[in-house]
């Protein structure tokens, strides 16, 4: 069972946490975590992309020439995919690139970006994060305090406004509510910093 140190804001120990093996201790699933990658990363696209087919594209109402007696080949608009200005055959249209896996694939993916980090020891538990007034500086030095120099996802059981508001102006500074946890966000930040509340709401949703 993985055992981690749990820091409060000034970056001193203030006690112990065991982790669940279920959560936090198993053998990352690589494929896994690529599917979940790719689904989010689909999930992300616009899909606003459009062209113009033949109906679409303006003009070419009238037939350009009569049917015989002219030597050329014969065409009922100037609108056609074979004419330049034409409408374009099979081209994008707008759509969305959305699609699901099963619920159990995506808790084993989020359980092996979790243990990914336990192992590579970039994963942080802070006692609580509470800031009394809104300020980038004082979130910097609680950072700088848990030795975060690069990115980081901070995931609090409950997200404050102070908290949010001193967060958003950091680089590659990034805060979730424990609901909102993902392969994406875990996997794009170098160091992830869990507070108690957080692990305990996590665990009792994936360890089940």
């Amino acid at each position: 069972m993985p055992k981690l140190a749990v820091l409060d804001m000034s970056g001193k120990q203030v006690g112990d946490i065991e982790l669940s093996e279920k959560v936090f201790g198993i053998v990352p699933n690589k494929a896994v975590l690529h599917e979940a990658v790719v689904m989010q990363q689909a999930s992300l696209r616009r899909g606003t992309h459009a062209t113009k087919n033949r109906a679409a594209v303006r003009g070419g109402g009238r037939k350009p020439w009569r049917q015989k007696g002219t030597g050329r080949a014969r065409h009922g608009s100037i609108r056609s995919p074979l004419w330049v200005g034409g409408g374009v055959v099979f081209g994008p249209q707008p759509r969305s690139y959305a699609y699901k896996l099963p619920k159990k694939v995506r808790r084993l993916a989020i359980k092996s970006a979790l243990s990914s980090k336990v192992n590579d020891s970039e994963l942080i538990v802070l006692d609580e994060l509470k800031m009394e007034q809104p300020k980038t500086r004082e979130m910097a030095k609680v950072l700088k305090n848990l030795g975060v120099d690069r990115k980081a996802l901070i995931v609090a059981d409950q997200v404050e406004d102070n908290a949010k508001l001193s967060a958003r102006n950091i680089p590659g500074v990034k805060i979730i509510p424990a609901n909102g946890l993902n392969v994406l966000d875990v996997l794009y930040h170098d160091k992830v910093i869990l507070t108690r509340g957080a692990v305990n709401q996590i665990e009792e949703v994936l360890g089940q």
